[in-house]
């Protein structure tokens, strides 16, 4: 049996777009040669960042990438949405460095998805393998696999990496032929509520949706103000630049949905998606004039209607937010896997994550519980 030999290119950019794809598949366009290498050109990942990409690769008997993993060198973990921060802490205090660490993800994106890209699927252990020989090899302290998606967790389990579990809120979309056919699912009053919300929002204002040819650079200029409104609240600056955008639109127009608010022809809201093959992913939003519930309108409530329209299965919101249950979005398990090289601190984490699911899977119950969806009977 030929050794497998994993190896670590100084960017996805730089890799044949066919040879990655062909690896990352197309039902998760976070994972796309185009997404991923938008970050890198757009300089929203590399250096300055704290986001160093290290893409690890295993090579086929053809010479062709057979199999991939989007690492990345972090010296800091903004941008995860997977905190770590209290691990960080315990660690250092203990006399170790933390940082970097290598992180396994869609930068800025908690989606989940494949984090093991494969063209041969029997490379899968060996490609874990060499993230492992990575950390140990530069004796760093961890490696992180955010938000991988559920058929793949078993590989990771197998492999011995830690598995922690959250939650987010998606909606699952049971054949609805439009919104209205949705809200008879709701319970009476939750029928009223989504409905006076959705009147209120959109008072003296068009909502307008931009796919693909119909996006242009005056749409992004405007996104782009939003977005840095949003990110200086959040997080003091935006994670990503403003050429980023442009690329997504350039390498990417049809699996972007770009929802806006317009008044008198003025765009002063817009949240923007990403379309999977059978997903419709929130991703950012923000605005420059403050109006009640276009919030809920733009991120959620459109986002039912696309994804009903395309024919999708569910949307993705994002993370956190309990607000989202009363509007139609159920909660729903994402995982992370860790790979932590030391036994002692491996034995501590261990500790925490067992007491963390124990809590997250009270959460899920008592949120299904006050789901607002009609009781059956």
């Amino acid at each position: 049996m030929t050794e497998c030999v994993a190896r670590v290119a100084s960017g996805i950019a730089e890799l044949p777009r066919d040879q990655w794809d062909a690896c990352a598949g197309t039902a998760n366009p976070f994972m796309s040669w185009d997404f991923l290498a938008a970050l890198e050109k757009s300089g929203s990942v590399g250096p300055g960042t704290g986001w160093q990409p290290l893409p690890l690769l295993i090579d086929g008997a053809d010479g062709r990438i057979a199999a991939a993993a989007p690492l990345y060198g972090k010296t800091h973990s903004q941008g995860e949405y997977v905190f770590d921060h209290g691990w960080a802490d315990a660690w250092e205090r203990a006399g170790g460095r933390y940082y970097p660490k290598i992180q396994l993800c869609a930068p800025f994106s908690p989606v989940s998805g494949p984090r093991l890209l494969l063209r041969d699927p029997s490379l899968a252990p060996a490609l874990i393998a060499g993230i492992e020989t990575v950390v140990d090899r530069n004796t760093l302290s961890s490696a992180h696999a955010t938000f991988i998606e559920p058929v793949q967790l078993v590989l990771f389990e197998a492999a011995g990496w830690l598995i922690r579990e959250d939650i987010q809120f998606h909606f699952t979309n049971k054949g609805y032929r439009d919104f209205d056919d949705f809200l008879t699912s709701l319970s009476s009053a939750k029928r009223k509520n989504i409905r006076k919300e959705r009147a209120r929002a959109v008072e003296g204002l068009d909502i307008v949706h931009l796919t693909g040819a119909d996006l242009r650079e005056e749409h992004w200029d405007d996104f782009w103000r939003f977005y840095q409104d949003t990110g200086a609240r959040k997080w003091g600056r935006p994670y990503l630049t403003r050429a980023f955008f442009s690329l997504l639109g350039e390498s990417m127009p049809d699996s972007v949905l770009l929802v806006v608010a317009q008044r008198q022809g003025r765009s002063i809201a817009g949240a923007l998606n990403l379309i999977g093959e059978d997903a419709l992913y929130g991703r950012y939003w923000g605005c420059t004039e403050d109006v009640p519930n276009l919030h809920f309108e733009l991120c959620y409530y459109q986002a039912i209607d696309a994804a009903i329209a395309r024919g999708l299965s569910r949307v993705e919101a994002g993370a956190q937010g309990g607000h989202k249950l009363a509007r139609g979005y159920a909660p729903e398990p994402t995982y992370s896997a860790h790979y932590l090289p030391n036994p002692s601190f491996r034995r501590a984490v261990a500790d925490f994550l067992a007491e963390e699911r124990a809590s997250v899977e009270r959460d899920r119950a008592w949120l299904s519980e006050r789901a607002p969806f009609r009781k059956p009977g």
